[in-house]
């Protein structure tokens, strides 16, 4: 596993524990900084926390808006987070091709979740995809 692709494993587990917990993921990741607790926290993880939490409003609506049938709250909560962070890396990290956010979530998938979760993953991305440029032109 690539450097990247553990950076976004623990984001997604930061993302996860946030949610659970109901606390805010940025200090959730301020607490585990530097911390000899923890090993240390790759700089694109904290790209990756910092900008889902950053964008967290507009991802959950785009979420919502293209998960036929599905709610945010109806979600399983991993599933969620491999969302949230795919759907950033789609739309606003501007070194990560389309095709590798979307493959790099459906695999976070296929490791953390369900045996139907990566093909929902990928749905679901594979729609806002299709229209990401469209998208970016008007963040």
């Amino acid at each position: 596993m690539g450097a990247r692709s553990k950076a976004r494993k623990r984001a997604v587990d930061l993302l996860f524990e946030a949610a659970v917990r109901g606390e805010d993921p940025v200090s959730l990741l301020a607490d585990r900084v530097g911390s000899p607790d923890v090993p240390p926290v790759n700089d694109y993880t904290v790209t990756l926390v910092e900008g889902v939490t950053t964008h967290r409003a507009r991802i959950d609506e785009l979420l919502t808006e293209h998960s036929e049938g599905w709610s945010l709250t109806r979600m399983p909560a991993v599933d969620l987070a491999v969302l949230r962070l795919g759907l950033y890396e789609l739309l606003w990290a501007t070194d990560v091709p389309d095709a590798v956010a979307i493959d790099e979530a459906v695999q976070l998938a296929k490791t953390l979740s369900t045996d139907d979760s990566p093909r929902f993953v990928n749905g679901v991305l594979g729609r806002i995809g299709g229209i990401a440029e469209r998208l970016r032109a008007t963040l």
